[in-house]
């Protein structure tokens, strides 16, 4: 097996043959051989292939054969041989999303869609597709590529090499025939990772039995009005989270005062609400627990976080997987809550920190261990997840809290989280280096790489 970068050229010939440069056929270690097979993505082609005297690793390949290949460009690219008869190029990366009219065709996520494709452009065929541009019959997606100038085109390649599922809405990866439709790239050996959101529940089901276990909050799926009022009892303040929300929406914080009665504090109209009831009865009238509106919630024990002038801090945590199929904690965010504000979210008020200004601040020349012992709970909790989640992960998000006596909590897995974090200008190395895990994951999955990288 042998992995290197060459240049393929297009050129106007009729025969089939392709030309190779002595140094490409040595790295690769083709020599010998009459006839090769080329292949990109899930296209192959077996022809002639013939020395040309020219420096460097160069591939020169007839017009007719890129068009067969579906080939995404000519350029730089990397290429391995697993025998002295096939050259696999690529690797064609295909990013799995919802895709819309317009200049910007992934809507918000435009920006981030372009960062991923350049980040491996350079030696690889990214590409961007949503699930109605795959025809399965001819083995091909009708995929977006970004423009040198700006805008995107339409190329029609391969099937991928590996796919990023990056869909964006829970109701689209939850339409009708989708499971079905990623189970089809599986069956063909092409690796899709982030196969799905998680709802809240399937994190605390996953992981119970592991030890990481001890990491999550009490938790109840579907609280009866007994639950919530023994978790009351046991805590003093609970959550109240919707099983599928996200970005902070449909939360409640609980609070129970033996002395003072009950407080609830949730979000409405783009302002924070806080009421109080004296008795539990009038509690359970306003959640509407008797009348089944926590269905597809959860209650989650509440915890007492740090804080920085009497707000709540956690941290976003952004779990990558490397090319040597490792986790690794990409960055970190400190989210400081807004006064009154249920949660930390920076749409509801709260304020973004790198976790150094946050610790520094608690905890002077400490900081720095407290926050390893965190880096190293993440990835135990990552390396959890993915023992007992049956499809492949390559990226997670965590949301972490300290208590006040310096445990680790986890009370959120993102399975394709959110970039707000990096909008933080100490965060932008970060950012890149996020980016740059995703791709190198993506050559390991998709095997563009030398026995020594295994």
């Amino acid at each position: 097996m042998s992995l290197t970068t060459c240049t393929i050229h297009a050129v106007q010939r009729t025969d089939k043959s392709v030309y190779v440069t002595r140094e490409l056929v040595k790295a690769l270690r083709l020599t010998g051989a009459k006839t090769i097979t080329v292949k990109v993505g899930s296209k192959s082609a077996t022809v002639p292939m013939r020395l040309i005297q020219r420096p460097g690793q160069q591939l020169f390949l007839p017009l007719s054969l890129m068009a067969s290949l579906r080939l995404p460009r000519i350029g730089s690219c990397l290429a391995i041989s697993n025998t002295a008869r096939e050259v696999r190029l690529g690797p064609v990366i295909g990013v799995l999303t919802n895709i819309t009219s317009g200049s910007a065709p992934f809507g918000s996520k435009t920006g981030f869609i372009r960062q991923v494709i350049a980040t491996g452009s350079g030696r690889s065929f990214p590409v961007a597709f949503s699930p109605r541009d795959v025809n399965w019959q001819t083995g091909t997606v009708h995929a977006l590529i970004p423009r040198e100038g700006g805008g995107w085109t339409r190329k029609t390649v391969p099937l991928p090499d590996v796919v990023y599922n990056r869909l964006s809405s829970r109701k689209a990866e939850k339409s009708a025939g989708m499971e079905g439709f990623k189970e089809r790239f599986v069956r063909r050996g092409i690796p899709l990772f982030n196969w799905s959101f998680f709802d809240k529940w399937d994190v605390y089901k996953m992981l119970d039995g592991d030890d990481a276990f001890k990491y999550v909050p009490e938790s109840r799926i579907n609280p009866s009005p007994e639950q919530i009022r023994e978790m009351l009892d046991k805590h003093k303040f609970i959550y109240l989270k919707p099983t599928a929300g996200s970005l902070g929406i449909g939360i409640y914080r609980v609070t129970y005062n033996p002395k003072r009665g009950y407080f609830v504090r949730y979000r409405k109209g783009g302002r924070n609400v806080l009421l109080r009831y004296n008795k539990f009865e009038g509690l359970v009238g306003m959640l509407g627990a008797e009348r089944g509106r926590l269905q597809n919630y959860v209650a989650q024990q509440g915890i007492r976080l740090i804080e920085i002038d009497g707000c709540p801090i956690d941290f976003r945590f952004h779990m990558t997987k490397t090319g040597a199929d490792q986790w690794v904690v990409a960055a970190i965010g400190a989210k400081k809550a807004g006064k009154g504000s249920v949660t930390t979210h920076i749409r509801t008020g709260g304020q973004l920190m790198t976790p150094e200004q946050a610790l520094r601040q608690l905890y002077g020349a400490r900081a720095e261990a407290v926050l390893n012992n965190a880096k190293e709970t993440a990835v135990t909790l990552a390396e959890a997840i993915e023992n007992n989640y049956n499809h492949l992960l390559g990226e997670l998000g965590f949301d972490i809290g300290i208590d006040q006596n310096e445990k680790i909590w986890m009370f959120e897995a993102n399975a394709k989280p959110g970039r707000s974090i990096f909008k933080h200008p100490s965060l932008k190395d970060q950012d890149r280096d996020s980016l740059a895990n995703i791709y190198e994951h993506c050559l390991y999955l998709s095997r563009f790489r030398t026995r020594r990288d295994v």
